[in-house]
């Protein structure tokens, strides 16, 4: 169903978002906009806004946003469609059919059929599992202590011996061969025809943030090989950033994520109480499943398997999600290899007294660096301790590196001056003393660093414009769309721009413009750039600073990327860096005005 963007903006008018968020979400009025806890994840200080004037929601701790659309979507699980029939309902409006052009129209379908599959073969390996063909897979979960309950919230199924019984359903069904092909459930067999991808498998159905079924693992019946087998990557599915069993944990509103490495310890987790429970889809984890953690969780509980692969696992998966902003530990769960193996033996509450117990990180990993070392052996303990005190040297604040000190201290018994002193002595050594892992690491902080006061420029430049109309005078002949450099602020601010001209700036009606939700609470998020400021003066100086920066990552932007025959570019660069230098030396000045 298509609906044209008059009817969506008059769904989306009708619907003033603080009545809508107030019959879900306590908000108290704080000057020109409202707040309360954060309904996507545990909090106890009210972080989550709601703007009248904007017509947005945005939480300051977990980063979800976006309009009245998206606040329905997220919180109901309801895609964009059925977000709008509700609210259209709410409002009392009467939605017809709907128009779109024949490439979105034809998009739209392509995925939706891709999805209509993937829930029918979900629905198809579910009743093989209860059937006389599905005993073994059926006695292997049952072996496995699963429940009926258990199956059945999880949709675990069975695919048959016999490869191609998929296939004859699907067909039966009026699917075509081209949407079979993309579906990632099939191989093409030049002489055979279509043959089913998974059989004699125990299937484990994949499912998205909205529990829509994406795709499949399957754990093999027997001793073949591969043991697990994964769907390939389509249209709708990309295994770097979807984890299993998140459609679940993200409704349990804990304050931290238990991130596993396979299906039968979610499962299992789930089983037993612990709601909260995720792991990556047969891929090492990747910074797209940690930003994705982020959105509902600032902690990760890692509960890999106890041998020497889950320990490497673990040390890769540390530095990414502290890149991400969450703060990993590591739960010990020896003398058992597994989470799932660990319940089964010892109970809930034993388990989760060791999710209480869990490692610091920095700890962990200077306990596995310890095993490389004979740390009874004198020279082997001092080279211990070497290492030991360049990874203290990440540290940057004093403070912190002090008390990881302390407590390395005390677990090896050594003297907290011997120990400062050797820290203190790798610091003044100079760079010759530092890996070469750890200079580019630097080198990449600094460019990450460099990229995100960029970026931050241009989030600030774009929450002005759209909160104060008369920032549009005030940079008038300095910046334009063109320089805002990121791809998608670039899109976000075309818009900002066109709405300007057209006399009104409505960044709610904007957000309707994407249609990916990843996208929707990036740019909901560039629409409520923070930055304390003290008085009118600080604040114009902001805004200079900030015309500044924008324009000169622009220059250099457009810079790097110019044709060497581009005469009338490079001239126009040359323009543009005299007007910056002219404004940077105060020989212009701007107009600024925060009304």
């Amino acid at each position: 169903m298509y609906y044209s963007d008059e009817i969506i903006e008059e769904v989306r008018i009708k619907n003033d978002i603080v009545d809508v968020i107030s019959d879900y979400v306590k908000l108290q009025k704080k000057g020109s906009s409202y707040f309360g806890l954060c309904p996507f994840h545990n909090e106890k200080s009210p972080s989550f806004s709601v703007s009248p004037d904007k017509q947005m929601y945005y939480c300051f701790g977990c980063g979800a946003g976006g309009n009245v659309f998206t606040f329905i979507m997220e919180y109901e699980n309801y895609n964009f469609v059925e977000a709008l029939k509700y609210l259209a309902q709410r409002a009392g409006i009467s939605l017809p059919e709907g128009e779109a052009s024949k490439e979105a129209r034809a998009f739209a379908d392509f995925k939706s059929h891709l999805l209509e599959v993937q829930k029918r073969a979900a629905s198809f390996y579910y009743y093989q599992l209860w059937q006389d063909d599905g005993k073994q897979g059926l006695s292997y979960l049952r072996n496995r202590k699963l429940s009926d309950e258990t199956i059945k919230k999880f949709g675990l199924g069975y695919s048959p011996k016999y490869s191609g019984n998929l296939y004859k359903f699907l067909k039966s069904k009026g699917y075509s061969d081209e949407i079979l092909k993309e579906s990632g459930l099939f191989h093409v067999d030049e002489r055979r025809g279509m043959q089913d991808k998974f059989w004699n498998r125990v299937m484990f159905p994949i499912m998205d943030v909205n529990n829509r079924v994406i795709g499949f693992g399957g754990r093999v019946m027997g001793d073949a090989k591969p043991k697990y087998l994964n769907s390939p990557e389509t249209k709708i599915f990309d295994k770097s950033r979807n984890l299993y069993g998140l459609n679940l944990a993200r409704t349990a509103r804990k304050p931290y994520l238990i991130v596993c490495e396979g299906y039968m310890d979610v499962i299992a987790m789930h089983q037993a109480g612990f709601q909260n429970a995720v792991a990556s889809l047969g891929t090492a984890l990747t910074s797209g499943h940690a930003s994705l953690m982020s959105r509902y969780a600032k902690e990760a509980l890692l509960t890999y398997d106890s041998d020497e692969a889950g320990q490497k696992a673990v040390l890769r998966g540390i530095p990414i999600l502290k890149a991400a902003g969450i703060r990993p530990r590591v739960v010990n769960l020896a003398p058992y290899k597994d989470p799932d193996e660990f319940i089964k033996a010892e109970g809930k509450e034993a388990f989760e007294k060791r999710l209480m117990e869990a490692e610091n990180a920095f700890l962990f990993e200077v306990r596995i660096l310890g095993k490389e070392y004979d740390l009874s052996d004198p020279e082997g303990k001092t080279a211990f301790f070497r290492e030991v005190s360049r990874k203290l040297l990440e540290f940057p604040e004093e403070l912190e590196r002090n008390n990881y000190m302390e407590s390395l201290c005390e677990i090896y018994r050594i003297k907290f001056e011997d120990l400062r002193k050797m820290v203190n002595h790798m610091a003044l050594s100079g760079v010759s003393q530092i890996s070469a892992g750890q200079r580019i690491r630097e080198t990449k902080e600094k460019k990450e660093n460099r990229e995100n006061g960029g970026k931050k420029a241009q989030k600030l430049m774009l929450t002005w414009l759209t909160s104060y109309p008369s920032m549009f005078d005030t940079i008038e002949g300095y910046i334009t769309p063109e320089d805002f450099v990121t791809p998608l602020y670039h899109r976000a601010a075309e818009l900002v721009f066109e709405q300007h001209q057209a006399g009104e700036v409505n960044p709610a009606k904007l957000l309707n413009q994407f249609s990916d939700p990843e996208e929707q609470k990036e740019v909901t998020a560039l629409f409520h750039a923070t930055l304390h400021l003290e008085g009118e003066e600080e604040a114009k100086k902001a805004v200079l600073e900030t015309v500044c920066r924008l324009k000169k990552d622009s220059i250099a932007w457009k810079n790097e990327n110019l044709a060497p025959t581009d005469l009338l570019g490079l001239q126009n660069i040359v323009e543009a860096r005299k007007r910056l230098e002219d404004l940077e030396r105060g020989r212009v000045s701007l107009h600024i005005s925060f009304h």
